[in-house]
This record gives C-alpha cells, structure tokens and sequence, in this order.
C-alpha cells in the first residue's frame, strides 16, 4: 500500500508541476520544464530555442527646436573721401587749337593741361 501512495503523490505533485508551468509559459514569463531524466546525454546536448525580446519599439528623435533669427542690419557707408587728384593730363597744340589725339602732331610743341569737365 506505500508502493501505492507514494505513487499517487508523485503523480500529483506532477500534475500540480504541469498546471503551474503552463500558465507561465502561456504569458511569456519563464521556461518551465517538468519531466523525468533517466540516464546521461548520448551526443549532443538539447537545448531549447531561443526566443528573443523581438525588435522593440522604434526610436523616435524629439522635435528640433527652430529659433527664428534677427533680421540683418544694414549700415549705410558714408564715402567722405575726396576724389584723388588725377594723375593723367590732356595735350593741348597752341598752333592747331586742339587736343591730343585729335591732332597727331604739333610743330611748336605739347602743353600740358589738366583734364576739365564739360561744361
């Protein structure tokens, strides 16, 4: 009659160890096993898949945040130079009574004359 409990209650116990794993494993929590092991490992070792935490959620960067900028500012230049004496003459024929280069040549020779504006 021991023979006959103490198989009952392994019997359950195995039982109770099935009902428990399942629920667990349904869920995603860990990886239980309930089984008997007779023997040692003949070739390789079994080992059980592997099921990773999958890809995870997309990241997404935040928001840039866009400041708008000043508008440009603007100096007027004051030119207050003086324009620079011309280094550059005219050629003015006496004789003729003309300006270089609408006469080519001048006998009594080139007076030299600073350039005017018209009037």
């Amino acid at each position: 009659m021991s023979a006959m409990k103490t198989t009952y209650s392994l019997l359950a116990a195995l039982a109770l160890g099935m009902a428990l794993a399942v629920p667990a494993h349904a869920h995603g929590g860990g990886h239980v096993g309930v089984g008997v092991y007779l023997g040692g490992p003949i070739g390789w070792p079994y080992y059980y898949p592997y099921y990773g935490y999958g890809y995870g959620y997309p990241y997404y960067y935040p928001p840039a945040v866009v400041q708008p900028s000043s508008p440009p500012v603007y100096i007027e230049r004051q030119d207050t130079e003086e324009a620079a004496p011309s280094t550059s003459y005219w050629y003015f024929c006496p004789e003729s009574k003309a300006y270089y280069p609408y006469v080519k040549q001048c006998p009594g020779g080139w007076q030299r004359v600073a350039p005017q504006p018209p009037e």
